[in-house]
C-alpha cells in the first residue's frame, strides 16, 4: 500500500477517540457511549486506527444515508486511505475480491448474478421448510436435558442449514466452515489466520463449484458453475462469491437470533407481546425494531473518498477513510423517538441495520423471513424460557465485526 492516511492526518489538538470504541459496561445492546457523544456534539469526526491512521466517523442517520449512497464514496478495499479493521483486513484485501467491495459498474454486473435466489418470491416460498427446521430444533431442546446452549441448538444451526441447502454446501462440513468464517471475521485474528482462513474457504468452495460443473443441481453453486461454463466469470471468482454468501449466510442471522433473545428476556413487556401473537404483521415488525435496536454489525460501513466531500460541517478530502457507523444511525433521536427503548410496536421501517445504497445486503429478505420465523414460534412454544444465567456473564463479541454472544445458555420450566 502506499502513502498512508497515519502519514497524512493532521495532528489533532486533542487525543483522537480509539475505533473501535468500548460499549458501556452492563449496556450491551446501546452504541458505544463515546459514538453516541460524537452523535450529538460532532457527529464528523476523526478517530484513530489500530495503524495509526485516522479515518472519518460519521454517526448522524442523515449524513450516513447520504455518504452510502454517494458515488464519489468507494467500497473498494484495495484503494489507499480505506480503513481496514485489522492487519489481517488489511493483507487479505487483495487476494479475495468480492461484489461488495467493488463499485458500479462491476459491482452491479456481479451482483446481478446472484440476486434471483434472493427474490422476494422465491424466498417466501421457502418459509414452510424453514418453519419445519426451526420445529425439529426447538423439538430437539424440548427433548433434552436444561440449560441448553442456545446458539449451538438452534441460532447457529437453523441459518447454516438454510444457506447450505440455498447454496448447495454439505451441512455436515458445517464445523469447518463455521470455524474458518470464526476466523475471517474477528479483528484479533492475526493476518496469517485471516489469510488461513481465506484460503482455506476460498479451496473449499472452488472445490465444490468443480464439482457443480460436472454435476449441476438445484442451487446457488450450480448457478455460479454454469457462470462459469458460460465465461462470465472464473472458477476461482465463483469460489470467492461462494465464500461471501456462505459466511455472510449464517453468521448475521445466527447472532441476530441469539442477541435478540437476550434482549427481549430483558424486555418482558415486548416479550409477552410476541410470545402471545401469531400476527404475522406484529412479527414482522418486531424484527425491523430488533434489527434497529442491536445493528449487530458493529464494526461500521467502510469506505474511501474519491473526491472531496463536504458534509456535516466538515470537508473529507480524496483518498480518505470513512466508517459509516449505522449503530449510532439507528440511534438517531432525530429519526426514531426514544432510540434507547426497544418498541416492537415501532415502525422501524427505515433502519440501516442492513445498510443503504446500492451496496446494502443482498440477503436481507431470507434474514428477514428466518428471524420472523423463529421470533414468532420460540417463544410462543417455550413460554417460559429464560437465562440460565445472569446477563453479566454472557461472553459478548466485542471482538467481531458481527456482535453477538458465543454463548446463551437458557432454560424453562417444563
Amino acid at each position: 500500500m502506499t502513502e498512508t492516511l497515519a502519514e497524512t492526518a493532521p495532528e489533532a489538538e486533542e487525543p483522537l477517540p480509539e475505533f473501535p470504541m468500548p460499549r458501556a459496561t452492563g449496556c450491551p445492546f446501546d452504541p458505544p457511549p463515546t459514538a453516541r457523544a460524537l452523535l450529538t456534539e460532532r457527529p464528523v469526526a476523526r478517530v484513530r486506527l489500530w495503524d495509526g491512521s485516522a479515518p472519518w466517523l460519521v454517526t448522524r442517520y442523515a449524513d450516513q444515508r447520504a455518504l452510502l449512497a454517494d458515488p464519489r464514496v468507494s467500497a473498494e478495499n484495495t484503494r489507499p486511505g480505506y480503513p481496514h479493521a485489522s492487519a489481517g483486513f488489511r493483507e487479505n484485501a487483495g487476494r479475495r475480491r468480492s461484489f461488495v467491495t467493488m463499485d458500479d459498474p462491476e459491482h452491479a454486473r456481479i451482483r446481478r448474478m446472484v440476486t434471483g435466489p434472493f427474490a422476494i418470491k422465491r424466498i417466501e416460498a421457502m418459509r414452510p421448510e424453514i418453519q419445519k427446521i426451526t420445529d425439529e430444533l426447538i423439538d430437539t431442546m424440548l427433548a433434552g436435558p436444561t440449560p441448553v446452549d442456545l446458539v449451538r441448538a438452534l441460532a447457529l444451526p437453523l441459518p447454516s442449514l438454510v444457506i447450505c441447502k440455498l447454496l448447495g454446501v454439505p451441512y455436515e462440513d458445517h464445523d469447518f466452515f463455521q470455524r474458518n468464517s470464526s476466523k475471517l471475521i474477528n479483528r484479533h485474528s492475526s493476518a496469517e489466520e485471516v489469510v488461513g482462513a481465506n484460503d482455506a474457504l476460498t479451496d473449499y468452495l472452488d472445490g465444490l463449484v468443480a464439482a457443480k460443473l460436472a454435476d449441476p443441481a438445484d442451487d446457488m453453486l450450480s448457478e455460479l458453475a454454469a457462470r462459469v461454463t458460460a465465461g462470465e466469470l472464473t472458477q476461482r471468482d465463483a469460489a470467492n462469491m461462494g465464500v461471501l454468501l456462505l459466511v455472510a449466510g449464517h453468521e448475521t442471522t445466527a447472532n441476530m437470533i441469539a442477541l435478540g433473545t437476550v434482549a427481549l428476556l430483558e424486555n418482558p413487556d415486548q416479550l409477552a407481546v410476541l410470545r402471545e401473537t401469531e400476527d404475522p404483521k406484529v412479527i414482522a415488525r418486531a424484527v425491523e425494531e430488533l434489527l434497529r435496536y442491536l445493528t449487530i454489525v458493529h464494526n461500521g460501513r467502510r469506505r474511501v473518498a474519491l473526491e472531496d466531500i463536504e458534509i456535516g460541517g466538515e470537508t473529507i478530502r480524496a483518498g480518505e477513510g470513512i466508517i459509516v457507523y449505522t449503530g449510532t444511525g439507528n440511534w438517531d433521536a432525530e429519526v426514531f423517538a426514544e432510540p434507547e427503548r426497544l418498541d416492537i410496536g415501532r415502525d422501524a421501517r427505515r433502519h440501516m441495520a442492513f445498510g443503504f445504497g446500492v451496496h446494502q445486503c443482498l440477503g436481507q429478505p431470507l434474514a428477514r423471513m428466518e428471524l420472523q420465523v423463529v421470533y414468532g414460534t420460540l417463544y410462543r412454544r417455550i413460554p417460559t424460557l429464560r437465562l440460565a444465567t445472569g446477563i453479566d456473564q454472557l461472553p459478548f463479541k466485542h471482538d467481531g465485526l458481527v456482535y453477538g454472544v458465543y454463548e446463551l445458555p437458557v432454560t424453562w420450566t417444563s
